[in-house]
Order: structure tokens, then C-alpha cells, then sequence
């Protein structure tokens, strides 16, 4: 199986590692531990998302593929999806 990862997948990537690079400079300054650590919130809640898409447009691919092939029950492959985002928390 060949994985399908988009611009929209890539962009949002980098914008979380300009967040990172963001955090890094406030720390850098000095500044307050309440500064860093709400930036940090929110390259956390970046991150959830970007692994939500990945999964989510992996597995319609799946799907996709799997029913192509003449397989209807797909339902092993949700679980799998959803075990995979469990563990990401």
C-alpha cells in the first residue's frame, strides 16, 4: 500500500514547526513559563490535528482500496484507525 500524503497534510506541518521554532524564541526571552506553556497548548491541539487528518485521509484511502478489491467488511481497518489515534494521546 502506498501512502498518500497531501500539500494540505505538509502545509499544516509547517506551520506547526513554526510554532515550535515560536516557542523556542520565548524561551530564548525569557519569557513566562504562562507564555511558553500556552504556546505549547496550542502546538499540541496543532499536532492532534495534523495526526486526525493523516488518519482520516489514510484511512478513506484504505477503504477505498480495500473495497476495490472486493472487500466490504472494512471494520478491522476503523479499529485500527482508532487505536492508532488512542495511542497518539
Amino acid at each position: 500500500m502506498e501512502y498518500h500524503y497531501t500539500e494540505s497534510m505538509k502545509m499544516r506541518l509547517k506551520r506547526i514547526e513554526g510554532q515550535i521554532r515560536g516557542v523556542l524564541r520565548l524561551m530564548e526571552e525569557g519569557k513566562s513559563c504562562r507564555e511558553v506553556v500556552a504556546q505549547l497548548s496550542a502546538v499540541r491541539n496543532a499536532s492532534d490535528k495534523a495526526i486526525a487528518q493523516i488518519v482520516a485521509e489514510n484511512l478513506h484511502q484504505c477503504i477505498v482500496e480495500e473495497q476495490a478489491a472486493g472487500n466490504k467488511d472494512t471494520g478491522k481497518l476503523v479499529q485500527e484507525a482508532v487505536e492508532l489515534l488512542v495511542k497518539s494521546r
